[in-house]
């Protein structure tokens, strides 16, 4: 611990795009943080960036042609001269890069300014296949890095133990890695004596493969038969909007498409939700749902979740507890649990009082990010320059 007039160390949070407006999860964190001072690092930044704490320090500042290729020479040969001169003046002690991939890519720093590297696992860099991750001039960075990240780093923190297994059957070290679950701010996601709509099914999450929300819409199709009034509200974007639209107006679905939202607005849809449904599935190309900060987002606020029995879903949802978990793309299955959820008080109730507790018990961002730090402390102490 360090008295008020010391200090506190600084950590720099590495991504490469800083940051995507679904990763509110890494600046919560960062926000969150009491004993060390963050400082955020990346290549370049987000075209809708999330606002942070103070400006990033970039490798490329511009979306030109010139921008672009800094990012590539950095990528590919590790140079960035101002990049790492602008390090260099705010003295840190370690480096904390968010996903696989970004480690890698944060090496040269560490190297360069001699400190310590944690690592997050989220997901995708552990579960997709090495020819996805090879489509990518970060992702190839990766693969070529990716025994000396092994070596390098101090500390792999998985944010569950599907994710930690997974980690493992890809050669990571098993010692260095730890399951860590990333907090949730149960000040903003609160459970709210607000009017419920009784019918309304909530998805939020992007419109890709994995996050299921086509085996939704199915399931959504076979409930409107014994429970017509039901209606489906999505918030997100991604590759299958259009795609999900045209199937959801073909089959003349009760389902509105809200596109992005800023999180008051997802916050205020989750409070008024009877259901929470993002029914996350394996992706063709092997990525998997890590945990899903949306359904710890949701239980806080008292809305009971349906989904498949996925990835790291049954780590943060309890079934007949806080919700409902039916087999992996099963939307027969799927559908009979919504229908319990929007029919069954007693089941709804329960999974509604459970949902907070659970949450406070297991994701609180306060102590989370506490565990965090000292985490930090110990790979710092132990850290040999």
């Amino acid at each position: 611990m360090t008295d008020q007039n010391t200090p506190r160390p600084r950590v720099i949070i590495f991504r490469n795009e800083l940051l995507p407006s679904s990763e509110t999860f890494i600046l919560a964190q960062a926000n969150a943080l009491r004993r060390f001072t963050p400082l955020f690092a990346g290549v370049h930044k987000a075209l809708h960036s999330l606002p942070m704490i103070q400006p990033p320090v970039l490798v490329s500042e511009s979306r030109s042609v010139l921008g672009r290729i800094m990012r590539r020479v950095y990528w590919r040969i590790s140079i960035a001269p101002f990049f790492f001169k602008r390090l260099h003046s705010q003295p840190s002690d370690l480096v904390h890069a968010h996903f696989g991939i970004d480690g890698a890519a944060a090496l040269p720093i560490c190297n360069t300014l001699h400190v310590p590297l944690i690592v997050t696992l989220h997901g995708y860099d552990v579960s997709s296949s090495d020819c996805v991750l090879a489509r990518s001039p970060e992702g190839r960075l990766y693969l070529r890095r990716r025994e000396e990240l092994w070596s390098r780093a101090s500390v792999f923190l998985c944010i569950s133990q599907f994710i930690r297994d997974r980690a493992i059957e890809k050669g990571f070290p098993a010692n260095k890695l730890r399951v860590h679950y990333t907090g949730t701010d149960l000040a903003l996601f609160e459970f709210r004596a607000s009017d419920r709509d009784d019918n309304m099914i909530l998805f939020v999450g992007r419109l890709v493969e994995k996050k299921g929300c086509s085996y939704l819409l199915d399931a959504l199709s076979q409930l409107r038969q014994d429970h017509p009034a039901v209606h489906l509200v999505v918030i997100g974007s991604g590759p299958l909007e259009e795609q999900l639209q045209q199937k959801a107006a073909k089959e003349k679905l009760a389902c509105a498409f809200l596109g992005a939202q800023p999180a008051s607005i997802v916050r205020d849809y989750m409070a008024r939700a009877r259901v929470f449904c993002v029914p996350s599935v394996q992706a063709s190309t092997g990525d998997s749902e890590g945990l899903g900060m949306v359904f710890v987002e949701a239980q806080a606020m008292g809305t009971p979740v349906a989904s498949f029995r996925h990835g790291g879903i049954s780590e943060v949802v309890v079934h007949n507890r806080t919700g409902l978990l039916a087999p992996e793309s099963d939307s027969i299955s799927l559908k009979d649990n919504l229908l319990r959820l929007l029919t069954d008080n007693q089941l709804w109730n329960q999974c509604s009082i459970e949902g907070p507790s659970w949450v406070r018990s297991k994701f609180d961002i306060t102590k989370q990010t506490a565990q965090l730090e000292a985490i930090y402390e110990d790979v710092c102490q132990g850290f040999i320059k």
